[in-house]
């Protein structure tokens, strides 16, 4: 399982995906969930997966492949919104689906993936996709400030509570994290190490890229620091008077 988010602000955006895709009692394999597609200058896309990872290894290989290849067809690298980049990873899906569908079916398997798409083309304002394994997708609006894929029972409740579109990239961040320590708190198939990319608003290029581990001192802090402090507002709620009250 995984476990992504993707947020976006006034600002700019910001992304954070774990890197684990199988647990067990003797068995933690660890792959990255976070593609980064850029042209310095021009444009920056952010592209996180989830669901099985044979298809979201496919669907990825493919957009890159059709970059590489140039030439008129669409791709990430000279469609000229976002939009039509949604309509990219969508086709791609769909691709990957008519030729391992069936296949998998036999098996028994399910045809299971999820993606986040945002970023900026120069032209347009920063966007935020989420593209479901139909292919079909919808966008962020000014309501919508961000998207999870994977595990986002867990990491949703701090986010609605905390971020706006007007919040900052190091508050959505911050929040990001607290996100995912929670969930990784509470489901043994989300894991470290992290990726987390930071997207500023008409900067067309990845202002941050970091990979947090287990070592990570800031990580670690907050951890510590959100869980202290949960308890103390908990230990300050007044308490309720139920069993005191007369019969």
């Amino acid at each position: 399982m995984t476990y992504c988010v993707g947020m976006l602000l006034d600002t700019g955006l910001v992304f954070l995906s774990d890197s684990r895709t199988n647990a067990g009692v003797d068995q933690i394999s660890t792959f990255r969930k976070l593609a980064v597609f850029e042209k310095p200058g021009e444009r920056v896309m952010v592209l996180q997966t989830s669901g099985n990872l044979a298809i979201s290894q496919s669907v990825a290989s493919l957009l890159r492949e059709r970059i590489d290849a140039g030439g008129h067809e669409p791709n990430l690298m000279n469609v000229p919104t976002m939009f039509d980049a949604a309509r990219c990873v969508g086709d791609a899906l769909r691709e990957v689906h008519r030729r391992d569908a069936e296949a998998l079916k036999n098996f028994a398997i399910e045809f299971n993936a999820g993606f986040t798409l945002g970023g900026q083309i120069r032209g347009e304002a920063p966007r935020l996709f989420s593209v479901y394994a139909a292919g079909n997708f919808i966008e962020a609006t000014a309501e919508t400030t961000y998207f999870q894929i994977g595990e986002s029972k867990y990491g949703k409740p701090i986010i609605d509570r905390v971020i706006r579109r007007s919040s900052s990239l190091n508050e959505a961040a911050k929040c990001a994290l607290i996100s995912m320590d929670s969930t990784i708190r509470s489901n043994l198939s989300v894991g470290l190490p992290l990726d987390l990319v930071i997207l500023r608003r008409d900067q067309y290029s990845v202002a941050r890229h970091i990979s947090i581990d287990g070592e990570n001192a800031y990580f670690q802090s907050i951890r510590g620091m959100w869980g202290e402090a949960l308890r103390h507002a908990f230990a300050a709620l007044p308490e309720p008077d139920w069993l005191s009250a007369a019969r």
